[in-house]
């Protein structure tokens, strides 16, 4: 099942620095980001393999997922909240505000291969 984490945050007179270090379960071979959306979903997929980390940099946006016994909604709307997604959690985003950017981690290279966008039982 997808997890939120809290990435820690240093926060004095001079602003904000959030790390992500010491708790992507992972090596990152990929990073993309997804800004610019209109009220359209992205996603739709699960994958074979890839683990993926996603982080809304800026505004916010909503992440539903599914991992086939639980459907969870997550709303990323600070950049110090990681979802983490396992490869069987079946998920779109949407919701996306007109600033939002939403950066993701991934595990693997771009593989077409690796994604399955059939949801489960279509529940979906």
């Amino acid at each position: 099942m997808a997890q939120l984490i809290n990435l820690k945050t240093f926060t004095d007179k001079r602003g904000n620095l959030t790390v992500v270090e010491k708790v992507i379960p992972f090596d990152i071979k990929r990073i993309f980001y997804i800004y610019g959306v209109d009220d359209s979903e992205r996603g739709g997929h699960r994958h074979k393999k890839t683990i993926q980390a996603a982080i809304c940099l800026k505004g916010s946006c909503t992440i539903f997922n599914d991992d086939n016994s639980k459907e969870e909604n997550f709303v990323l709307d600070t950049p110090d909240k990681c979802l983490l997604l396992k490869p069987e959690d079946w998920h779109k985003m949407y919701d996306f505000t007109e600033d939002a950017i939403l950066m993701v981690l991934a595990s693997e290279f771009f593989d077409a291969e690796d994604y399955i966008y059939e949801p489960y039982n279509d529940r979906i």
